[in-house]
């Protein structure tokens, strides 16, 4: 279970992550919204940075969470 939780964890942080930086970069460099962050929340573009970095924990959190697969033994 522990490695479903924490496959699960790293997949959300990519999205979060990914959503917050195509978020900050659409309003700091073009001045428009892109992505569907926009939809959920109305933010400052430096909160968006904020929301880039809870997806990267959520990253390292999921990697972390992960049990190493189990050896074998030879019979």
């Amino acid at each position: 279970m522990r490695t479903t939780i924490g496959y699960t964890a790293e997949s959300i942080g990519y999205v979060v992550g990914a959503q917050g930086l195509v978020s900050f970069a659409s309003q700091t460099l073009f001045g428009t919204e892109w992505g569907w962050m926009h939809k959920v929340v109305d933010l400052p573009s430096p909160a968006y940075l904020g929301i880039v970095a809870v997806g990267l924990a959520l990253i390292v959190g999921g990697v972390k969470m992960r049990k190493p697969p189990q050896r074998r033994k030879a019979a």
